[in-house]
């Protein structure tokens, strides 16, 4: 494609025809135009003879000048002007590659990288040439073949990101290949902004790729984006809070950055936003919730920029639980160091919540523990258990629970049912005058354990030990061994829980055990295990930890959304599942069962975003992005072209005397006019007044309608109050409403919207009579209008402007009694349980139909679905639905209150499920059996 400053040409050759212009000047020079003929009388005629011989008059210099501007106009519609042209591979004979990175990364700037992909593809299918399209995330498996152009557009239409990210070194041999066997005439990378993590350089081997088949530079071009990329890492869970860390590329700008904890519903838990300065790339957020709240976060995303790289799946691993400790002897307590539980409080405090015990009674502790739900039980040096006390922990490890009980002197010869493997009566002495051997030193971990993915402790030393009976099953059953091959720790499966046993006490007497790292280590590995949920109990199976494969649930695309996976990807086995790392193959998202899913994320603790390097490819010519989408010019030019034809028209018809007739010059004016309004006129304002094509928006898609009330500021609030009040139905309801619609009561049909929203103004003028005709009817036919006066802050009271107005409007129409919202009504329950219904403000009621009660007190059900024609509010409910697009509330509530925010929320959502389900849950019949399903 030629270009000439911002304007390029499809055909830049037509414009060589501007040579013939000036004998176009020359002929059109020496061409007089038709004389004028005019009927005279005879004696005229012979009064206005002349002796004189007269030469031909020249053809006016104006409409040479029109003529020629008509000309040059046409040349250059024919050669194809385009506004802000795309650079576009000039090849050689071959075909084009089109090489797309589609992962996680690409996200960000998705739709131009596929926009201008689809636009220089539709360029090669007019010049009928062949397309191989590669994508760089789906690896070498992909059919690399040649293709048409359209088949190739729709393979892009169907694209998307990808959840992991792109392995583009792993192509190499396939293109190769490929080029071996077809060069490529063209080559078109559109690129992520970052590196993969590969010692082999892509840009290098494709660069080899085009030396070797002679690829020239302007054949070779590389869309390069450079949208910002955002990520979050180094989840953790600490004893006040849950902080992550937030990385973006590039850094160029300040802004301000907003990440959400969602729980499993989707529904947000919380929100901190930071500032990130010029060229800072790197910040860390903190979620300061208490610990049950923080329990309910299942993601973490960051807002308006969600991608799998900014989006961090929380699971079981993350959760924070709560642990009961109790120890044998509390007099020890006085001095700390020598407490069986010093160690254990300093160990466990960093990632568990550690409730004291309020008795040193076993029984009244242990069930106050199990009162306050914690998922890990801890015996320190605890001897014989009662009866009693022994049969409830057994019950709550059956169930879930995790027991951890250390060895010590008051173990009894009598061993409980609680202790994993059998033990021989008396301690193991090491290093003494009458001892075994040396102090042994760890030797393994067992891959069954949590254990296995700890570094071995090289500091650990045992002095003394409690020994286990050797039994065909304690191989199975022990997780940590000593030097001599001795049991460390041993555990079992008991019911739904684990029963963990220490052969060393959790202070130093008997090791140096609980002054290392790896004493941390482990533990924090027995409390991930743990579930912070008691299950219902099941078969009871003993042996080592599951060594089960973890099948793939839910994939995270590129967008950060958990969808079903379309692919067979190969599960991962529970042993190693901590260190696997995000791929193509094992790709982010959830992974074993509904009930314990595991979380796979994409960045992990040591990751950071590295800008890709293009250094290798001098050869080739690397471009932006456009911002804006090239304009065809042709259109523009004819239609200047027709109206000059127009005009010359009218020119000859003047200079020949044929527009004297004032019949003929008003219908050639009305003509000029009216081509000319029609080719400047627009789709797209045709379309908007269309009302076929309002009533296809309004049916083909569930929208929230606002009545438009002629005041900007109103209008814009209705506006912005639906667009959030539509954020919240879809991500709290099966239903996904479109963008809302402003509806002109003049001239839109009522009839395709089940609720209106009706802010009232003071200054809004009334609708006219066939108006509030429409209006009776629509209410009449089942809508609804939810009228807000918007007025209940202040001290106007009753007799406020708004008020006025809206008794005046009712008093067209034939409105039913109301009566303020019944605590049995069923606006009160449809979604959630409702006492009051707050907006932007909480001093006025909702006023609906009111209905009358039967004998026995119950309310009747209307005929119809029951739901109100009316609801009248004045709590301004749009203004607390209101958000931007980044999804910030724009007005605060008054009193500013986050919960009155929340429950504004839920009024929004119980109006449109009352409004388009009906009665339904007023209906008593399916009571006793809904009780009898919930258990009461």
């Amino acid at each position: 494609m030629g270009s000439l400053l911002p304007i390029g040409f499809a055909a830049p050759w037509v414009l060589t025809a501007f040579v013939a212009l000036p004998v176009l000047w020359w002929l059109l020079r020496t061409t007089p135009p038709q004389p004028a003929y005019v009927k005279f009388p005879p004696l005229r005629l012979l009064l206005s003879l002349h002796n004189k011989e007269e030469t031909p008059q020249h053809t006016p210099w104006w409409l040479i000048l029109l003529r020629l501007l008509l000309a040059a106009i046409l040349i250059v519609a024919m050669a194809g002007p385009v506004w802000k042209p795309l650079d576009i591979a000039e090849p050689k004979a071959g075909p084009l590659w089109v090489i797309v990175d589609n992962g996680w990364d690409a996200s960000a700037d998705w739709d131009r990288q596929i926009r201008m992909a689809e636009m220089l593809v539709e360029g090669a299918s007019q010049n009928n040439r062949t397309v191989m399209l590669v994508t760089t995330a789906d690896g070498p498996a992909q059919p690399m073949r040649l293709s048409s152009a359209q088949e190739v557009a729709d393979q892009l239409r169907a694209l998307s990101p990808r959840g992991w990210q792109a392995a583009r070194s792993e192509l190499l041999p396939a293109l190769q290949k490929q080029a071996a066997q077809s060069p490529p005439g063209a080559i078109l990378w559109f690129s992520s902004p970052l590196e993969e993590p590969s010692t082999t350089s892509f840009a290098r081997g494709l660069a080899n790729i085009a030396r070797a088949t002679d690829v020239q530079e302007r054949a070779f071009l590389i869309y390069r984006s450079d949208t910002p990329v955002y990520a979050l890492k180094h989840l953790q869970n600490s004893a006040g809070a849950m902080t992550t860390t937030i990385l973006r590329h590039p850094a160029p700008l300040s802004e301000t950055l907003t990440v959400r904890a969602y729980d499993r519903k989707q529904r947000v838990i919380a929100e901190q936003t930071v500032e990130l300065e010029p060229r800072q790339n790197s910040a860390q957020i903190s979620l300061e919730l208490p610990s049950e709240l923080r329990n309910d976060i299942t993601k973490l995303s960051i807002l308006g920029k969600a991608s799998s790289g900014s989006t961090v799946l929380v699971d079981e691993k993350w959760r924070r639980r709560k642990l009961g400790l109790f120890a044998g002897g509390f007099a020890d307590r006085s001095q700390p160091l020598l407490s069986p539980l010093y160690y254990l409080e300093r160990a466990l405090s960093p990632f568990a919540d550690l409730p004291p015990a309020k008795t040193t009674d076993i029984s009244t502790a242990v069930s106050d523990y199990f009162d306050k739900g914690i998922s890990v039980l801890v015996l320190a040096e605890v001897g014989t258990l009662p009866k009693s006390t022994e049969a409830e922990i057994a019950s709550w490890v059956s169930k879930g629970g995790t027991l951890v009980r250390f060895a010590g002197p008051q173990l009894p010869e009598k061993q409980d049912s609680l202790i994993p493997v059998a033990l021989r009566m008396g301690e193991r002495k090491l290093g003494g005058s009458l001892s075994w051997k040396e102090p042994q030193a760890l030797k393994s971990f067992s891959p069954n354990s949590p254990f296995r993915a700890i570094s071995l402790p090289n500091d650990v030393t045992v002095n003394r030990q409690v020994l286990a009976e050797p039994t065909a099953d304690l191989p199975d059953r022990t997780w940590a061994s000593l030097e001599d091959g001795t049991p460390l720790v041993t555990a079992k499966k008991h019911g739904n829980g684990t029963i963990v046993f220490f052969h060393v006490t959790p202070d130093t007497k008997w090791s140096n055990l609980p002054l290392s790292g790896g004493f941390v280590d482990m533990l924090r590995a027995i409390t991930s295990i743990s579930s912070t949920a008691v299950l219902p109990p099941q078969n009871e199976t003993d042996g080592p930890a599951s060594a089960s494969a973890l099948p793939l649930l839910k994939v995270l695309n590129g967008y950060g959304k958990l969808i079903d996976t379309s692919v067979n990807h190969q599960p991962i086995l529970e042993r190693d599942f901590a260190n696997t790392h995000p791929s193509r193959e094992t790709p982010p998202g959830l992974y074993g069962s509904p009930e314990a899913a595991r979380a796979l994320n994409l960045i992990e603790d040591d990751d950071t975003l590295v800008p890709l390097d293009l250094s290798a490819l001098s050869m080739a010519t690397t471009l932006e992005y456009p911002s804006e989408k090239p304009l065809d010019l042709r259109g523009w030019f004819f239609s200047i072209a027709i109206l000059l034809a127009l005009l010359d028209t009218l020119a000859l018809l003047w200079l020949s005397g044929k527009l004297r007739s004032n019949r003929v010059t008003a219908s050639a004016t009305f003509l000029l006019i009216t081509t000319s309004l029609i080719l400047t006129s627009t789709d797209k304002v045709w379309a908007q007044n269309s009302a076929e094509d309002f009533a296809l928006d309004a049916s083909l898609d569930t929208r929230l309608a606002y009545v438009i009330t002629g005041s900007p500021e109103v209008d814009e609030i209705s506006r912005a109050g639906l667009f959030g009040l539509t954020r919240l139905l879809t991500d709290r309801t099966a239903l996904e409403p479109e963008t809302p619609i402003g509806l002109d009561l003049q001239k839109h049909e009522l009839a395709f919207f089940p609720i209106i929203y009706w802010p009232i103004d003071a200054n809004m003028q009334l609708p006219g009579p066939q108006a509030m005709s429409r209006i009776g009817a629509y209410m009449r036919n089942g809508g609804t209008i939810l009228f807000d006066t918007r007025d209940a802050y202040g001290p106007s009271g009753s007799n406020s402007q708004n008020k006025q107005k809206l008794q005046q409007l009712l008093q067209g129409l034939d409105i039913p009694s109301l009566e303020p919202v019944p605590h049995d009504h069923v606006l009160t329950k449809t979604f959630y349980i409702l006492d009051e219904f707050p907006g932007r403000y909480n001093e006025s009621p909702m006023w609906v139909q009111a209905s009358a009660s039967s004998s026995d007190g119950s309310r009747p059900v209307r005929a119809g679905d029951g739901v109100s024609p009316i609801m009248i509010s004045g709590n301004d409910l749009a203004a607390a639905w209101a958000i931007d697009p980044e999804g910030n509330y724009l007005y605060p509530t008054i009193p500013a209150d986050s919960n009155q925010r929340e429950m504004a929320a839920r009024v929004g959502i119980n109006i449109l499920m009352y409004t388009m389900t009906g009665n339904y849950k007023a209906d008593q019949v399916h009571i006793p059996a809904l009780l009898e399903r919930i258990g009461q």
